[in-house]
């Protein structure tokens, strides 16, 4: 299943040390420009949703809105996230493959 292997990249970036987690660190690694990729969980708030629109956006940072916090969390081995930043640029375009066009981006 496609949503499997996304958060098996997931898990795999969170264990190589490869992600951060949570709004105040998914930001500050956007605008430092070494975010390769960010992920919004789906049930996240309108506000977070848009303030991370417009972040990556303007940083032209692709962004993805995939899975819910639940998910997300359990993926890194954490409790429930809405937010986590790729550093790799690897494990950002294997998770963008698997995500493909089904998905809102922005790049």
């Amino acid at each position: 299943m496609k949503q499997d292997r996304v958060l098996a990249l997931i898990g795999l970036a969170t264990k190589a040390g490869r992600t951060v987690s949570g709004e105040f660190m998914t930001e500050r690694e956007v605008k430092t420009g070494r975010a390769a990729l960010v992920i919004v969980a789906g049930n996240s708030s309108e506000n977070t949703k848009k303030k991370f629109r417009d972040m990556c956006e303007f940083y032209q940072v692709p962004i993805y809105f995939y899975g819910d916090k639940d998910t997300l969390g359990h993926a890194m081995g954490k409790e429930f996230r809405a937010s986590l930043a790729v550093l790799d640029e690897g494990f950002a375009k294997g998770i963008q493959k698997q995500l493909g066009t089904d998905n809102e981006t922005i790049a």
